[in-house]
């Protein structure tokens, strides 16, 4: 007994010096490589020269006609795919164009250090439509197609997705909520490399058409409609029953 442990020993010291005792010792041999894969992978290192190209350079130019990720090129005028929503006209103005371009409120949601509120382009119909849409494709699949966080991917275990008519997002300022969908939050990933700057603003109006639909009072409904629903419900006369056929 008292033999194999001296031997263990013996073997374990051994092992211990062999593995620590040759530390920065410099050979011309190859070191040994458990994983050789994870130390030489054939791929490209940048601003580093590769034997796979002829004239030896590992960076190579984009293919022609690539477009950088995050940028749009601009277009003299932009429509809609057929059975789409209609393209808002601000879309067509060169300085709404692309994914950013500049730090200003429109691509930051900021005036000065605080964020901003409102709207820094037109708010009409077309663009509504354009947010309802866009809002469908990339938000109602978390939050739902009424903002209420109830969408499908709450039922596959996404547990974390808050409803946006919550009073603390209804009194969110714009500017924060352009920021939240540009950079994500959270589990929330970021939409800003995906969704157009003025698309960002269509969602925006059209969540706060959403919030004021799930919220609303009686004092939202104009005169002339409230008076269309005060009106009592016309009653049809029953029909009389029709005599015994003999």
């Amino acid at each position: 007994m008292l033999r194999s442990f001296f031997l263990i020993f013996l073997l374990t010291g051994v092992a211990i010096i062999a593995v620590f005792g040759f530390r920065g010792q410099k050979s011309t041999g190859s070191p040994i490589e458990v994983f050789p894969d994870m130390v030489r992978q054939m791929k490209v290192r940048a601003q580093a020269p590769l034997g796979f190209f002829a004239d030896g350079r590992g960076s190579r130019p984009p293919v022609p006609g690539t477009v950088p990720i995050g940028y749009e090129m601009p277009k003299a005028n932009s429509e809609a795919s057929p059975g789409s929503a209609p393209v808002p006209t601000e879309m067509n103005v060169q300085p709404h164009l692309g994914f950013s371009g500049g730090n200003d409120y429109f691509n930051t949601g900021k005036m000065g250090t605080n964020w901003g509120t409102g709207f820094p382009l037109p708010v009409t119909g077309d663009l509504m439509e354009r947010g309802k849409q866009r809002f469908n494709i990339n938000c109602a699949v978390c939050h739902g197609p009424t903002a209420a966080g109830n969408g499908i991917t709450k039922q596959y275990g996404l547990a974390t997705v808050v409803t946006l008519q919550d009073d603390r997002i209804r009194k969110m300022a714009d500017g924060e909520i352009f920021n939240t969908i540009t950079n994500g939050k959270n589990t929330m990933m970021a939409y800003g490399p995906n969704v157009g700057v003025t698309d960002r603003w269509a969602i925006i109006a059209y969540l706060r058409a959403l919030q004021r639909s799930q919220n609303a009072v009686e004092a939202d409904v104009s005169p002339e409609h409230r008076a269309e629903l005060d009106k009592p419900a016309e009653t049809k006369p029953e029909p009389k029953p029709e005599p015994a056929k003999k």
